[in-house]
């Protein structure tokens, strides 16, 4: 299990902010030891894990800031950050035997579903959470989320950006049209042509117009702090892309293109590098061969 990280200078540093002694600190609520206890913490002893949350309270820190700990909890975690001891938890599903729980935590047997909403109960998570962590004890790895599906049509990136540049509150739909007439000068959009490039419907032609000219594009652009290029099509850029290497390989910068087309597959499509390497070929030849 991913355990807490401690650090006993910072306990130390913590209890004394507090102006508590290392007495005080042990008979505080859920700590419960002696004061050279505490004096073996400060000095690198590791405390029990289910004590952490009671100390953390005493010294009125949070439980990640001063004992912080990196990935996601198993069952155990759960259990020690809700501040129980393994032997305790058969009370908190409702048996006498602790042996239900400590088969779960060591990936030996599931618990029995009507225990996992007791237990949920008591460590103050969802079910969900709880079913999770069990997963994890038995090494069960989720799998990745999908990656979200990359904006296509000028629709799905006007989307994308309202969604994640405006999570406070979307502009209206006017807002952006006005927003867009002001940097090109003169009316080009209007709220209901905005609405339809949003949804993707068939916008008015003078915006058709508008939108061949780059004027449109550039006003979203400007609004959603983006280039211009983010709204072009993968068509569009990539015949860009194919006439700044034209345009750059007849000037003889062959080798970066050769490098590219060749090591660039990860990034570009099959018909993409085949254009690459057309060009490159063809630059190539026109240079001749290397003196």
């Amino acid at each position: 299990m991913p355990a807490r990280k401690f650090d006993g200078q910072a306990l130390r540093r913590a209890r004394r902010a507090r102006d508590l002694s290392q007495e005080a600190l042990g008979r505080a609520e859920g700590v419960d030891v002696d004061q050279s206890t505490v004096a073996k913490w400060e000095s690198g002893s590791f405390p029990e894990p289910e004590r952490l949350p009671a100390i953390a309270r005493a010294l009125g820190e949070p439980l990640d800031g001063l004992f912080p700990r990196d990935g996601h909890p198993d069952l155990a975690d759960l259990r020690c950050d809700a501040g129980f001891a393994q032997r305790r938890t058969g009370a908190l599903i409702g048996t006498k035997s602790y042996i239900p729980v400590s088969n779960a935590e060591r990936g030996v047997r599931r618990l029995n579903e009507a225990y996992v909403p007791r237990l949920a109960e008591a460590y103050g998570v969802t079910e969900e959470q709880l079913r999770a962590a069990q997963d994890r004890s038995f090494g069960v790895v989720p799998a990745p989320a999908a990656a979200p599906p990359v904006p296509r049509t000028l629709a799905e990136k006007l989307t994308y950006l309202l969604d994640t540049t405006f999570p406070g509150g979307r502009p209206t739909d006017a807002q952006i049209a006005e927003a867009v007439n002001a940097h090109a000068g003169v009316d080009v959009i209007s709220a209901g042509a905005v609405e339809a490039l949003r949804t993707g419907t068939p916008p008015p032609s003078e915006v058709l117009a508008g939108l061949a000219a780059g004027v449109v594009l550039e006003g979203l652009a400007e609004f959603f702090g983006v280039t211009a290029l983010f709204f072009q099509s993968d068509e569009e850029l990539e015949r860009q892309v194919v006439d700044a290497i034209s345009l750059l390989a007849l000037r003889g910068s062959t080798d970066t293109f050769a490098l590219a087309a060749r090591g660039g597959q990860d990034g570009l499509g099959p018909a993409m590098l085949a254009k690459i390497s057309a060009l490159v070929a063809e630059a190539q030849r026109k240079a001749g061969p290397r003196r």
